[in-house]
């Protein structure tokens, strides 16, 4: 205790002094207040520590998460209809080739499956400057026109050319809205629950493939059907659309283009009042970082990031090549070649496909990004053994069939 005695002026200047020097120097950021120097002589020591032990812990405590939740849920609705789209001809295939006049030619077949993976290349090209060019928010309900519109057209075309004009359409609305759903929930996610939150991503992937897959059921039993399942798609790209202009935009973006203010309040929408000054802080250290150690695209394809490029690159390249959009668009041809309905392969495809995720969403933030690389590539490895012996001549009958079945699923 340190206690006002007359004559102990020293002391008493000693102690202001200190208490000065916390208020004003390392302890400016803190939001509460510290009181005026006229009463700092008769405050309790005790009384001070205590203050500042909460100012501390207010500030590193962690941010609301339900605050961006709602955001985060919207944005991956563009990932839910990129699953959606890659399913969404499984089932119906048959049906559509045999509606259109091409049944039994292998290559329209394939064009109609392929077309929406060209489409999704072209508009990957031009996701990131369509996001740094007109906001997040804008690049959500841009990505959303071109599948609603190609999900009408693909719905009401009477030949193969109007199935694939939509199909290209669907495609470039696909491979524009994930790539700023990653963007986004990164920037809008707090820092401690942001893996899980873009775990969401996938997870909402899944969704759609299995919605797909779920909805293409009846197409055997009612004529035309495939044509509603074209048609379903419209609704959650409307709900895109539309919901995002009520969404939050995204902080860094705003930062970016010198819109200080607004970046501010969505900081404060998204993490709470009491986050807004620490968040505008990091962002402003981040943003020196990059002005200072700017990238130029030629240095990303031979320069000194070129590494960090191929890794990431190589990951994505290698997943495509362990054939899981063959499981993705024509795993109910080979369950029914095997013996197994179709109807009931899907849904085993669609669970098989979410439980991993979930997986993924409740290690992510617990052992690391890189582990769970490790391990799904080699199951991935092991899967593909599995298929691969089931495909040799030693075994045959059941034995295979169980093999090739447990090998897609894993």
């Amino acid at each position: 205790m340190v206690e006002t005695i007359p004559g102990e002026d020293c002391k008493c200047h000693e102690a202001s002094s200190f208490l000065d020097w916390l208020k004003t120097g390392m302890w400016s950021h803190t939001y509460q207040r510290i009181p005026p120097k006229e009463n700092l002589n008769q405050m309790d020591v005790e009384d001070v520590s205590a203050l500042l032990q909460s100012s501390v812990e207010e500030e590193s405590s962690n941010p609301p998460w339900r605050l961006s939740l709602p955001y985060v849920l919207v944005a991956t609705i563009s990932s839910f209809l990129f699953g959606y789209h890659l399913g969404v001809v499984n089932e119906p295939l048959e049906s559509i080739s045999s509606d259109l006049g091409f049944s039994g030619d292998t290559l329209a077949e394939g064009l109609v499956v392929s077309t929406c993976l060209a489409g999704a290349f072209v508009g990957s090209l031009f996701s990131g400057w369509i996001a740094d060019g007109l906001g997040r928010r804008r690049a959500f309900q841009l990505c959303a026109l071109p599948m609603i519109l190609g999900a009408f057209v693909s719905a009401k075309s009477k030949t193969l050319t109007g199935m694939l004009l939509g199909r290209i359409l669907v495609g470039t609305g696909m491979g524009l809205g994930p790539p700023v759903a990653s963007l986004y929930v990164t920037e809008i996610s707090p820092a401690f629950v942001r893996g899980t939150y873009g775990s969401f991503i996938q997870i909402a992937t899944c969704l759609g493939l299995m919605g797909s897959l779920l909805v293409g059921i009846p197409v055997k039993e009612i004529t035309g059907w495939w044509r509603v399942c074209f048609l379903l798609s419209i609704i959650p790209a409307t709900i895109l659309c539309l919901c995002m202009s009520f969404c939050a935009e995204s902080p860094h973006w705003l930062y970016k283009r010198g819109r200080i203010t607004e970046a501010e309040a969505e900081f404060e929408r998204l993490l709470g009042a009491s986050h807004v000054k620490s968040a505008v802080a990091e962002l402003s250290k981040s943003d020196r970082g990059d002005d200072s150690d700017s990238v130029t695209i030629s240095e990303l394809l031979h320069g000194r990031h070129f590494r960090v490029v191929f890794i990431g690159s190589a990951l994505f390249a290698l997943q495509q090549l362990s054939g899981i959009n063959a499981v993705f668009y024509f795993s109910s041809a080979v369950f029914r070649s095997a013996g197994v309905p179709s109807g009931l392969a899907n849904v085993f495809i669609g669970v098989a496909n979410l439980s991993g995720s979930i997986v993924a969403m409740a290690l992510m933030d617990k052992l690391g990004r890189r582990v769970l690389l490790l391990w799904s590539f080699f199951g991935m490895a092991m899967s593909m053994l599995l298929q691969v012996a089931s495909a040799s001549s030693y075994l045959k009958g059941s034995g295979a069939l169980y093999l090739s079945v447990g090998g897609m699923l894993m």
